[in-house]
């Protein structure tokens, strides 16, 4: 039989009665990221997803590759199905794990029998193949408390499966299964590990990104366009919205006073994404916040910034070190093109004193100068929408 892939649930194990709807979306979702790879038969039994290759054109290494960033998974293991029999799973694990075996200095045998209509109980199993193993590779040492390698055998309803060390998976809850959110997206580094975090949860993600040129350049938006085509390796294809903004901006530098630039042009961006965002059936807004990084985040600019808004606002990074962020950027493969230098608009008419323990009251004073509404209205009406995905074809 060939190779397959068995990835275990994770918190959906947890789920009452509404189990079965994280179950299928999760399959769903799984299948959907497959077709890229050719043709695999995906199914749940007993909290595990079994990945089957139904043919040898399927690009297996490719599959288990694109499986680790798949949300709803927190491992997963390449094995080998055989017959539930002593025998035969002696034989599969000889030729499937053979080599690995060879490569270490010790070992044990770890063994689960879900079907208990086979004979031998799970401690049984363990010590009849371990025994086994021990004399066919006597230079491998037996270590049943700290083993180097542990052959794994698990014996389940349609058949015994063996397999090495199980490998961490995504984690979180299926892409779906949390309602759809707005992400305001910059060039930055934190924006884009916020849309990850908040797709972890299950939730759709939007985008949409404000864009400012002359200020700001072609390359800058390649560059967020980018970041967005890489979280969706594991949020799945999304829309990214580019709102023209220089006008807001240049009408905030003309007729306000500058130590509000920043707030008053992010009161702008909230509620532009939330009106884009609700065209979207989107329920909150996520932003890369991070409290005291910069001026603007200080909790009383925050809560003058988000005033304008009447949708919950996610900010997963809000209490964590920048290092913890960078580190979460690398993982998810963002961070070297975070960095590239080209700016986004938040960098464009940065005061050089800005306010940061401001009150509603005074930000609702320094607009007073602006057509709020009708600014809102032009940038809206110049939305250039992009479908981006992980894949030329599409497939996810």
């Amino acid at each position: 039989m060939n190779e397959i892939f068995l990835m275990k649930l994770g918190e959906i194990v947890l789920k009452g009665a509404n189990k079965r709807q994280f179950e299928n979306k999760l399959r769903q979702n799984i299948r959907r990221r497959m077709k890229h790879y050719g043709n695999f038969d995906v199914y749940i039994m007993q909290s595990t997803v079994y990945v089957v290759p139904e043919d040898e054109m399927a690009d297996v290494d490719g599959a288990w590759e694109a499986c680790h960033s798949i949300f709803g998974v927190v491992s997963l293991c390449r094995c080998r199905p055989c017959d539930k029999d002593i025998d035969a799973i002696y034989n599969a694990i000889e030729e499937y794990l053979g080599d690995d075996l060879d490569c270490a200095k010790s070992f044990k045998v770890e063994s689960k029998r879900s079907d208990k209509r086979f004979p031998l109980t799970s401690i049984a199993i363990s010590q009849e193949i371990g025994g086994r193993l021990a004399e066919a590779h006597p230079t491998v040492k037996v270590d049943v408390r700290h083993p180097e390698y542990t052959v794994y055998v698990e014996v389940r309803d349609l058949a015994a499966y063996v397999h090495g060390p199980a490998e961490p998976g995504a984690g979180g809850l299926p892409t779906g299964v949390g309602g759809r959110a707005m992400c305001l997206l910059s060039g930055g580094i934190d924006s884009p590990v916020a849309a990850y975090m908040i797709a972890k949860r299950g939730v759709e993600i939007e985008c949409v990104h404000f864009f400012s040129y002359p200020y700001t350049s072609q390359l800058a938006k390649d560059k967020v366009l980018e970041l967005a085509r890489l979280v969706t390796k594991y949020s799945g294809r999304m829309t990214v919205n580019i709102v023209g903004f220089t006008e807001i901006q240049e009408a905030i530098r003309d007729n306000c006073p500058e130590e509000y630039f920043t707030l008053i042009m992010r009161r702008f961006m909230m509620e532009i994404a939330q009106r884009i965002g609700k065209e979207h059936g989107c329920t909150a807004l996520i932003t890369g916040e991070n409290l005291g990084q910069v001026a603007s985040q200080t909790m009383e600019a925050m809560a003058v910034t988000g005033a304008v808004v009447d949708v919950p606002i996610f900010m997963p990074l809000i209490g964590m070190d920048k290092e913890e962020i960078v580190t979460i950027s690398r993982k998810i493969g963002t961070f070297e093109t975070s960095i590239l230098p080209y700016e986004d608009c938040c960098t464009v008419f940065t005061p050089k004193h800005p306010k940061t323990k401001p009150t509603l009251g005074q930000l609702i004073h320094a607009e007073e100068k602006l057509d709020r509404e009708a600014l809102i209205l032009k940038a809206l009406e110049s939305v250039e929408k992009i479908t981006v995905k992980y894949h030329d074809d599409g497939s996810f």
